[in-house]
């Protein structure tokens, strides 16, 4: 299917919109979701679980399923159609199960994928090379939002999460399957939290919140360190502020000391809006100690930290230090994701209309609507609407244009 929209070619199932998954998010309309309610997928990320379905021992997974489900031998027997002799027996090893039929039964009752039991088909191979691949989608996934096409993470991302999302929902689930989705609906909710215009932020939230509802049952500190930051991040930008900090301030607890830097943009970020100077400080201070101590990457870097900064100054109502910083050598912007400049540009601009040089103000909009549009980033068109607002008129009319080619509508103000 083309998009008929922006003319991607996607998967002609992945929904029944004429649209890319992209485009569809960007107009408004939800990405459809898998109901997972009935998924077993609570069984299987526990570290017990987790040693007797690497096992792959009948015995063992028996034995791990009852003690997680809290089911008797009888009952498990009466579920199954044996006798309670038939499962003791088979836990401890003096029976086994053999016949393919059979197997894929008791895997199908026990919530799992029937290779975890040795039995195979072709689906069941399909899911298990999408495992095996899923991690370089969303490896490339981010990549490309580092480089500016968040849209095509999107359309990307969606194929890999909904093909999850529907494996759980049909009643198979194991760690690896957990692991991987709770991956891909972080970079997924990040992914949308670029392309959203800021009145649909919430969906973005929504995608964030339930890798972080993964992340908090398994033993993967990686994985709830980033599912706190970007949870955090979202719960932001729709004005959950005190819940925000209270995500991010976890994730700096749990994060490893190579993942601190980026926990503290968002952090520092929140905390100004909140008006909160001293902790803003602190966090900037922080922040500027860890660019010091590491390689810059597109998210941390020197460029970044100023943007944080600016920002913060401006919200915490420090004029003449973010009119100076606005004002100083830009650091070098190599390597620095095109979003990222995008949002400087536009907090530059902030800076310089509260100051009252309207004329720069007006010329740096201008640019950062230009790249905004490019690089699909509506809510920064938003931003640079909302500083332009009742003095710069021709800023207003070209960001609303903006928004109305990417499909998309000013809300009033």
């Amino acid at each position: 299917m083309r998009c008929a929209a922006c003319a991607t070619t996607v998967d002609d199932g992945w929904g029944a919109s004429r649209l890319c998954p992209a485009c569809h998010a960007i107009s408004g309309a939800s990405l459809p979701s898998t109901a997972t309610a009935g998924s077993p997928l609570w069984l299987w990320t526990s570290d017990v679980a987790y040693s007797a379905l690497a096992s792959g021992n009948l015995a063992a997974i028996l034995k791990a399923y009852r003690h997680t489900a809290g089911v008797t031998q009888a009952a498990l027997a009466a579920e199954l159609g044996y006798d309670t002799t038939y499962i003791s027996m088979l836990e401890n090893g003096r029976r086994a199960i053999t016949d393919v039929p059979t197997l894929r039964r008791v895997a199908q009752h026990l919530g799992l994928p029937p290779h975890v039991l040795g039995v195979t088909d072709n689906a069941d191979a399909d899911f298990i090379s999408m495992i095996k691949f899923g991690e370089s989608t969303i490896r490339l996934a981010s990549l490309a939002r580092e480089s500016g096409h968040s849209a095509e993470a999107v359309n990307e991302l969606w194929p890999l999460v909904w093909r999850l999302e529907a494996r759980l929902a049909q009643g198979y689930a194991d760690r690896a399957a957990a692991q991987l989705l709770g991956q891909a609906r972080a970079m997924l909710g990040v992914a949308l939290g670029d392309v959203l215009p800021e009145e649909n932020l919430a969906a973005a939230a929504r995608w964030t919140g339930r890798a972080l509802l993964l992340a908090n049952r398994l033993d993967d500190v990686d994985l709830l360190t980033r599912a706190l930051r970007v949870h955090g991040n979202e719960l932001r930008k729709i004005g959950k502020r005190a819940v925000a900090v209270a995500r991010l301030q976890r994730a700096a607890e749990v994060a490893p000391a190579s993942e601190r830097g980026a926990v503290l943009i968002p952090l520092a970020r929140t905390l100004a809006e909140l008006g909160d100077v001293e902790r803003f400080d602190a966090a900037i201070s922080g922040l500027q100690r860890f660019v010091d101590s590491y390689h810059s990457t597109p998210l941390v870097n020197a460029f970044v930290v100023r943007e944080v900064r600016l920002r913060g100054l401006l919200a915490t109502g420090r004029m003449p230090a973010a009119v100076r910083l606005a004002e100083a050598d830009m650091p070098d912007v190599s390597g620095v994701a095109p979003q990222w400049r995008t949002i400087e540009r536009v907090t530059v601009a902030e800076i310089f209309r509260a100051s009252g040089d309207e004329a720069a103000a007006s010329g740096v909009l201008l640019q950062s609507i230009a790249v905004a549009e490019n690089t699909r980033l509506p809510h920064q068109i938003q931003r640079a609407v909302r500083a332009a607002r009742g003095t710069l008129p021709d800023v207003e009319a070209a960001g609303t244009a903006a928004l109305q080619r990417l499909h998309l509508t000013l809300p009033a103000a």
